[in-house]
């Protein structure tokens, strides 16, 4: 990786320093007041935090794993880590952050697409990285693969995550849907300080805990939510859309899903859902002991992912309560209502554009199901679907197989040259 020598790096933060000027005395177009005169969108602070050439990210998408010949960037990227102000899930103030990665080419007006990524517990592991860990993550490749072809990629890092302040709602649909929006609107202006614009129409994409929030964004942007930017194609991947009665059925009674890594998934869903709808008191009626006594703090954003796997037990019957998987399996009050809350990203719109959903039946991360029952209900609804199942692949692999082609789609559609 190569970051801008010194008089380089002094005239891009100079220009962004520009842009915060700009945020903070007059916001954007796109920016709106709520009641608590927030200005969500409303850019703080960005910063470059790294300048790619060409052929670094081309050796970043490789070993990211992408290996087709049409993923390879054609451009160098510069990254730029975005603070801006949005709403917490109780549609208090705050602020999100997130990672805008531009393209290094002449073009004024750049297409976008936005990237929801997948799940992680660490804060620093988010798109835009935290500013006290001098390592990129990895997931930074994922933004890569589009703005090397050309377009504005737009990453937030959800709340809780990245910069942001507290704890990560995990799952949360209002949330990621709100933080994503904001960090389009926080764009514009970033763009604008590099002397260019943002096109209005967004493709949008995500993996995993993504792909509901890609669902969700490009419900909100049909709605009108962004009055700047518009829906231009939906293209997620492996998400669990319906955890009800897809996720639940196969991670904790059928048991066709990998049982650590179900462990790991619903311990993260049921300790950030019991934030918001007051699932249990106490850790110990839902979480068995000895495990009770540590579980909540595994997710508290400074634990990676390994760390928290190697505390969890094999099986998901030896980590829950037989009444919270009763309870998961056949749900009431609170839980029931967290569920019915958090699974409407395919069941309760029309979209006008083609979405093109991605997934494989070789998952054992996040059950093949949930794409077939999205596919079901967005047809149900008129929309026009199509579902890809990239193969007998793994969670992991199955983001490396379909990314590729969801940029090839993207291209097929709204080129990033503006052709």
């Amino acid at each position: 990786m190569r970051i801008p020598d010194r008089a380089a790096a002094r005239h891009c933060l100079a220009v962004l320093g520009a842009a915060v000027a700009f945020a903070a005395s007059a916001v954007p177009a796109s920016a709106t007041a709520d009641d608590h005169g927030l200005r969500r969108g409303q850019l703080v602070s960005a910063e470059l935090v790294a300048r790619i050439p060409q052929s670094t990210a081309a050796q970043q998408v490789h070993d990211r794993g992408y290996a087709d010949d049409a993923a390879v960037p054609r451009y160098g990227v510069d990254h730029y880590r975005v603070l801006y102000r949005t709403i917490d899930p109780q549609g208090r103030p705050t602020t999100a952050s997130g990672l805008v990665s531009l393209p290094e080419n002449d073009r004024r007006e750049l297409r976008v697409v936005v990237y929801e990524h997948g799940t992680f517990a660490a804060r620093g592991d988010a798109p835009s990285g935290d500013p006290r860990v001098p390592a990129a993550p990895s997931v930074r490749a994922d933004s890569v693969l589009f703005a090397g072809a050309g377009y504005a990629t737009v990453a937030p890092d959800y709340l809780g995550l990245g910069s942001g302040p507290g704890l990560h709602p995990y799952d949360d649909l209002a949330s990621e849907t709100t933080a994503s929006v904001d960090l389009l609107r926080a764009a514009r202006t970033v763009a604008h300080g590099q002397g260019r614009r943002l096109a209005r129409g967004v493709q949008v994409t995500g993996f995993s805990q993504g792909g509901p929030a890609a669902m969700a964004l490009g419900r909100a942007l049909q709605r009108g939510a962004a009055p700047h930017f518009g829906l231009a194609s939906l293209a997620p991947v492996s998400g669990p859309y319906d955890a009800q009665h897809a996720e639940a059925p196969a991670g904790l009674e059928r048991g066709t899903l990998r049982g650590k890594d179900t462990n790991y998934l619903f311990a993260y869903w049921l300790i950030a859902m019991n934030r918001k709808y007051h699932l249990y008191d106490d850790p110990s009626e839902v979480f068995r002991a000895p495990y009770a006594a540590s579980v909540e703090s595994l997710y508290d954003g400074t634990h990676g992912d390994a760390e928290i796997f190697t505390a969890l037990p094999d099986t998901p019957r030896q980590l829950l309560t037989p009444k919270v998987i009763a309870w998961a399996l056949h749900p009431t009050g609170n839980l029931l209502r967290a569920y019915e809350e958090n699974d409407t990203s395919c069941t309760d719109w029309r979209p006008r554009v083609p979405v093109h959903l991605f997934a494989a039946h070789g998952d054992k991360d996040v059950a093949y199901e949930n794409s077939l029952l999205c596919e079901r209900a967005l047809t149900a609804a008129g929309a026009r679907v199509t579902l890809t199942d990239v193969g007998d692949v793994e969670y992991s692999p199955s983001r490396r197989a379909a990314l590729p082609r969801v940029l090839a789609w993207f291209e097929e559609r709204f080129p990033a040259d503006g052709r």
